[in-house]
């Protein structure tokens, strides 16, 4: 099996790729979202472990950009809003 392929995971909301070839192994995935990001796992992502917003929201941190991420729909879920930001 080549390691080095563009691995995707998805849920009914969000796709997460992983390009193994850009990652410079920081750990910022496994310490943001541990429940999403384990390499301790055979299927490594786990994007259905945590809301999609958190997700994209962890992917987004991703310094090498090797994490990547693609709404199912027109955009993440709406927040509540409230009187002040």
């Amino acid at each position: 099996m080549d390691s080095k392929r563009l691995q995707s995971y998805e849920t009914d909301e969000i796709v997460v790729t992983f390009d193994p070839a850009v990652c410079v192994h920081s750990g910022v995935c496994l310490r943001g979202l541990p429940a999403v990001f384990d390499v301790n796992r055979k299927r490594w992502v786990r994007p259905e472990a945590a809301p999609a917003a958190e997700v994209a929201a962890q992917v987004d941190r991703c310094p090498s950009g090797a994490l990547q991420y693609q709404w199912k729909r027109e955009g993440p879920p709406a927040k509540p809003t409230g009187g002040t930001p």
